[in-house]
């Protein structure tokens, strides 16, 4: 028997003990994700899709611990780029959200020609994309700086960051999109594997051009981005010889795949294009939480933004396991198996609940020993403990929410995630915070409560919703 109680059958000769499922994550597989035990192939599409999340992030951080040592504006200059790059993300992810469906889709049905011509036409529409963002962001930098606020001498040194980072927005759009084909593929160790090298250049590359170590420019912070633009690209390039110019063991793409078909590029607009507002509707709600937030002034500010990164930062194995039950929602719908797809998302929804209220345990336990790691401020520490022992109550649903949406998206269905996104978010969410927090007097804790509350919400509305089985009957 599986480990879902189904038969295993039709994979009886494939391993699965533990370290040869672990083995499976790291190296790779060619086992059939639409046959066999379903946690399992969880685990081999999580674990490399969880440090995947971890490498994304990475870059910032990397960027703002060697910047740091420049002074307060070059940090400001990171910080504020970063804020817009935001958007770009938002892109890169629904692009690869629309690629990752689609080819997931095309898999299951074993057709792999389908699946080729799918991840072709996400390149066109990659290319499309990062040449009219890339010619905004150099043309309008300096207004995107002044509309941010910053200062003159910020402008001043962070406007060859700005463009240079927004110029090659390509690489940006690119290690989403074709690490989304990948995923799609059932190749997800091959997406962390890109990872691994763009931030391993960057992590190389970051002090050596900003401070001029050896026969190296002293670039300052723009050094930086031409770090973290020189490791993003050359991750592009391994991924794109991988996927396009090598022997694939998931994907062989040849020349004829190439063909331009319009309905195709349509198709993948119609998919990613709501998932590109879910994404926006997303970051644009914590942009405003964050408003509302600083009008209590900058201790607030500064404790809930340290309970905001911890918060976040701890979702991301959560992150890693949803697109892994994206990835198989797509390939068993493809199968002509919709009740395989579900039982996926059931049993990665559990996993991700019991994980995050164990997390959220803590958080009520723990809360100001955590804050503590990151101040010493006794005011700071309060509103950030406060913070996460609020969260908390509410960890378990966002598990659930989070593996929920990422279903939606894996069937293809991305208006339903966006609108509920809206509903709840927009519509609710940030409504009550204002309400919570000025109108009652809660201060900066309504803002809490208000996260707490409308993520349980946004939880059961989706939850509703995905049981309706609508999403199974979506076509992409």
């Amino acid at each position: 028997m599986s480990f879902d109680g189904q038969s295993a059958a039709p994979q009886a000769a494939v391993d699965n003990s533990f370290f040869s499922i672990l083995r499976e994550a790291f190296v790779g597989t060619n086992r059939d994700f639409t046959a066999g035990p379903i946690l399992p192939a969880l685990v081999i599409l999580a674990i490399p899709m969880i440090l995947e999340m971890s490498m994304e992030a990475l870059f910032a951080i990397v960027d703002t611990f060697f910047v740091a040592k420049l002074g307060a504006a070059p940090v400001a200059v990171v910080g504020l780029t970063e804020s817009v790059l935001a958007l770009i993300y938002a892109v890169g992810v629904g692009l690869s959200i629309g690629a990752t469906a689609t080819v997931a889709r095309r898999v299951g049905e074993k057709d792999m020609e389908g699946a080729a011509k799918t991840a072709t036409h996400a390149v066109y529409l990659g290319v499309i994309v990062s040449i009219v963002m890339g010619i905004i962001g150099v043309v309008f930098a300096p207004d995107i700086f002044r509309l941010l606020g910053a200062e003159q001498e910020v402008i001043d040194i962070g406007l060859p960051f700005m463009r240079t980072m927004y110029g090659t927005c390509g690489v940006i759009v690119f290690l989403f999109l074709l690490n989304g084909i990948f995923r799609g593929a059932g190749d997800a160790a091959m997406a962390l594997r890109v990872l691994v090298v763009a931030n391993g250049l960057n992590i190389i590359l970051d002090p050596l051009l900003i401070f001029g170590v050896g026969f190296f420019p002293e670039l300052g912070v723009t050094g930086a981005a031409v770090a973290t633009v020189i490791g993003r690209a050359v991750g592009v390039a391994y991924a794109a010889w991988v996927l396009f110019g090598s022997s694939n063991r998931r994907l062989e793409i040849r020349r004829e795949h190439w063909k331009f078909d319009p309905k195709l590029l349509s198709s993948l607009v119609g998919i990613s294009g709501p998932a590109i507002i879910q994404f926006l509707v997303t970051t644009a709600t914590w942009s405003v939480l964050v408003t509302i937030v600083a009008a209590f002034g900058s201790i607030a500010i500064a404790g809930y933004q340290i309970g905001l990164r911890v918060f976040i930062f701890l979702l991301l194995p959560v992150v890693g396991l949803a697109n892994a039950a994206a990835t198989l929602v797509g390939q068993n719908l493809g199968a002509g198996n919709p009740e395989r797809a579900e039982r996926s998302v059931w049993i990665a929804g559990g996993w991700a609940a019991g994980l995050l209220g164990v997390l959220g345990l803590g958080f009520i336990l723990f809360s100001e020993a955590v804050v503590s790691v990151f101040t010493t401020d006794p005011q700071i520490a309060a509103y950030g403990s406060n913070c996460l022992r609020i969260v908390g109550y509410g960890y378990a649903f966002y598990g659930l929410a989070i593996v929920t949406e990422a279903a939606f998206n894996g069937a293809g269905d991305t208006w339903t995630p966006t609108f509920i996104n809206l509903l709840v978010l927009w519509a609710f969410e940030i409504p009550l915070a204002w309400m919570l927090s000025k109108y009652y007097g809660w201060g900066p804790l309504g803002v809490f409560w208000a996260i707490t509350i409308s993520f349980s919400i946004w939880t059961v509305v989706a939850a509703l919703w995905f049981k309706r089985g609508k999403w199974k009957l979506k076509t992409v």
